[in-house]
């Protein structure tokens, strides 16, 4: 039996997993109406949704399995979530990764499996739909664009969750999105002996962008500044638009004189766009920067706190200047 590895990308993609708050939750019929209908539509013994969490995978929806979850070192599904397109094993018993496999060779004796990626809308595969069959089975090109058109309605079932959580303007988190991820890096950081830094950022006189330029303008302004933000954070910190020009970042495994840096070059990223596209405006900003060691507060309303009244005697010092 060949065990799934880790994906790359593995702590943020747990991160992402974390945030949409159904790891063991109760069934819901906007998931098993999916699995119900792939069930019926490929005539399978099973049908499952998937949740790949860090030892085990989840079923968010089953029909057709009794038990709720297995380890994640037998898991198909954590094979899926490695590619984009949709794995099919016609007979496991013909296929060294799995032909002596827990599954296969004990209940539920999977011979056929069908599953395919679910994506969240930051690019994380966090599970999959897919189909088991307790005999040998072919799957057509059409079977194969049917799952994967469904496993899309799973998707935006995850999204419909998800998007309580993004700016709308922005595409980056909100606050509501920035607290829930951020305190998962965080109790992530503590338990790994980690450090952290927090970043409270509050766009100096936007308002004059608005009142002389118009609110289109002053929208280009906070996507550019969004935009940056992604080209130049790690897909491990945390990031949102917390309010109408608030922003703050979550910086993981950072200690303070690594954030202080990384800050710098961020500004020094606007200041390069502000140069590139000259307008009567330039995109300015205050900060304030908390460090957050590992074996301190992980509190992430405390720490926002701290770093927002940091902000406010950056902003306080730059107008005396």
């Amino acid at each position: 039996m060949k065990k799934p590895p880790m994906t790359t990308n593995e702590e943020s993609r747990l991160i992402t997993l974390c945030s949409l708050n159904l790891l063991d939750t109760k069934p819901e019929e906007r998931f098993d109406r999916i699995t119900r209908l792939a069930k019926r539509l490929f005539g399978t013994k099973t049908a499952l949704i998937t949740l790949v969490d860090r030892d085990r995978q989840w079923f968010k929806s089953r029909f057709g399995l009794s038990v709720s979850e297995t380890p994640r070192d037998i898991s198909f599904c954590a094979h899926v979530i490695h590619d984009d397109g949709t794995m099919v094993i016609r007979d496991t018993l013909e296929d060294e990764r799995f032909v002596d496999n827990p599954l296969v060779t004990n209940e539920p004796f999977i011979r056929f499996y069908a599953g395919h990626p679910l994506v969240h809308p930051d690019g994380q595969k966090i599970g999959t739909l897919c189909i088991t069959d307790d005999e040998p089975r072919d799957f057509t090109d059409e079977d194969i664009a049917s799952l994967q058109d469904l496993a899309a309605l799973a998707s935006r079932e995850l999204t419909a969750t998800t998007m309580e959580t993004i700016d709308e303007l922005t595409k980056i988190s909100n606050r509501r999105g920035f607290k829930s991820l951020s305190q998962n890096s965080l109790n992530f950081c503590k338990r790994n002996q980690l450090d952290a830094a927090l970043c409270f950022i509050d766009l100096n006189d936007f308002k004059l962008i608005n009142d002389n330029y118009g609110h289109a303008e002053g929208d280009k302004a906070l996507i550019m500044f969004a935009q940056t933000m992604i080209d130049t954070f790690r897909n491990t910190d945390v990031f949102a638009r917390i309010g109408g020009d608030e922003f703050v970042i979550l910086m993981t495994d950072t200690k303070a004189d690594e954030a202080e840096s990384i800050m710098q070059r961020f500004k020094s990223s606007i200041t390069e766009k502000n140069d590139a596209n000259p307008k009567g405006y330039r995109v300015k900003f205050s900060w304030g920067l908390v460090s957050v060691p590992h074996d301190g507060t992980h509190d992430i309303n405390e720490l926002l706190n701290k770093a927002d009244a940091l902000m406010y005697q950056d902003k306080r010092d730059t107008r005396m200047e």
